[in-house]
């Protein structure tokens, strides 16, 4: 699978370690030709393929002549920050985020600490079919550079932010259960809160690729912390993806809220400080809009994709912002989805005033959010989007990602749109209530199929 989320599959079937180091130098020469210098930052999460896929990496950009900065086990964000510090051309994250572990992938940044965007990737993709790029000779090949330092430098980054008040927060002495599915949450997880005063409780820090859950941290699979929860009385419950840049909470009494008042939460202490716009998906639960609009901010829509999201960010000079799978990203920090980041805010949040975690969610809205994912042909989109359209019709329809019609009198919501990341299309539905969700998924799906 190719797509702006980067180059990823099954380890060993089509997933190899020739296919990497070879996509590694030819992303190498494409950032040679961006002119920013040699430099370009490796990490990788805690899959029991990451060392042989990083090696091959490192091989592949050593062979053209990059530097390679091998930061070894981190989470994503601290990647992104790392090329920032380094003054680094790009950087490779060989990680699979939220994928089984038999999964691995590519993540390709720019020297902007940012993933690539939709016309980068299509010039790296060209550069990809063109062949093999031009090595270095025996006496120009690069170097590797070990740093040992960026989960540190990105611990003080996220301690030293405004929106803190850590003096506060160390006060509440909050305990937190955590699990980090034994993914690069490991290293960075613990220290974080423990540094921010909490009583740490935590499961699946053993950074050894073995996840003993689905890596995907939504609600079906947080039982386990749920009851790691209730046992220690902590006051929330955190989880983190294998490549910690998306956060899920669980309130005191052991319930998933969802992934979406990850971002509500930790955008409400951001905006409280700051009120700005705030950008996210067109996925993403409305609940952020009652935030916002209680804030006197305002909520702007782009394409489901967290660089879409940050580019949006950028052009609307965006306070806050991320998507609903609980990633969060403040430009104060930097464009990209931070579950460290996150938890400090949501804490923070918890701190400001003296609400359990289930009367700081209970205070928005509630909504259902329903989703299905069916195969479908790609060449038949265009004229299910026309049927949908069609057959129910709304009054308010957006085209820059799929298909997404909204009822703001019903405060509800279908987005229709193709998978980047799977060979299937994707019917997420929102509602206050359940029912009318479930209804709204149901009737797309019928749509599609009697296209199909």
């Amino acid at each position: 699978m190719v797509s702006v989320s980067g180059i990823r599959g099954r380890v060993g079937q089509g997933l190899t370690p020739e296919l990497v180091a070879g996509t590694a130098a030819a992303f190498g020469s494409f950032l040679l030709e961006s002119g920013h210098g040699r430099s370009v930052c490796l990490g990788r999460d805690s899959r029991t393929s990451g060392p042989m896929f990083a090696r091959s990496a490192a091989a592949g950009l050593q062979s053209v002549g990059c530097r390679v900065v091998d930061l070894d086990l981190v989470a994503t964000p601290t990647l992104m920050l790392a090329i920032g510090h380094h003054e680094a051309a790009g950087g490779i994250g060989i990680t699979a985020s939220h994928n089984p572990a038999e999964w691995n992938a590519m993540k390709l940044a720019s020297h902007e600490g940012m993933f690539l965007d939709g016309v980068a990737s299509a010039r790296f993709q060209t550069v990809l079919r063109e062949g093999d790029p031009i090595r270095a000779p025996w006496d120009r090949l690069g170097e590797v550079v070990r740093d040992e330092g960026a989960t540190t430098r990105h611990l003080e980054a996220v301690l030293a932010l405004s929106f803190l008040d850590l003096e506060a927060l160390r006060a509440r002495r909050l305990v937190v259960a955590l699990d980090c599915v034994n993914g690069a949450g490991g290293v960075i997880m613990p220290e974080l809160l423990e540094r921010l005063g909490c009583e740490v409780h935590a499961i699946g820090t053993r950074t050894d690729g073995r996840f003993p859950r689905d890596p995907e941290p939504v609600a079906a699979h947080l039982g386990a912390l749920g009851r790691l929860v209730l046992e220690r009385g902590a006051d929330i419950g955190l989880a983190v993806d294998p490549d910690v840049d998306r956060l899920s909470l669980v309130d005191e009494r052991g319930e998933p809220l969802g992934e979406d008042f990850t971002l509500a939460l930790a955008a409400q202490t951001v905006l409280e400080r700051t009120p700005g716009t705030v950008v996210t998906n067109l996925s993403t639960s409305q609940v952020l809009e009652d935030v916002a609009e209680a804030l006197g901010s305002r909520v702007v829509r782009a394409p489901v994709g967290e660089i879409n999201v940050a580019r949006r960010m950028q052009v609307e000079g965006a306070t806050v912002g991320g998507e609903g799978n609980g990633g969060v990203i403040l430009p104060a920090l930097h464009l990209t989805r931070d579950a460290p980041l996150a938890a400090a805010l949501v804490l923070q949040h918890l701190a400001d005033r003296a609400l359990s975690t289930s009367e700081a969610a209970g205070r928005w809205p509630r909504y259902t959010i329903v989703k299905e994912k069916l195969t479908f042909p790609r060449e038949a989109l265009q004229r299910a989007y026309d049927a949908l359209e069609r057959d129910l019709p709304a009054e308010e329809r957006d085209t820059t990602d799929g298909l997404r019609l909204a009822w703001r009198g019903d405060r509800s919501w279908l987005h229709v749109r193709p998978s980047g990341t799977e060979p299937i299309v994707r019917l997420i539905a929102e509602a206050p209530a359940e029912g009318l969700a479930r209804e709204l998924v149901g009737r797309a799906a019928r749509i599609l199929e009697g296209v199909a």
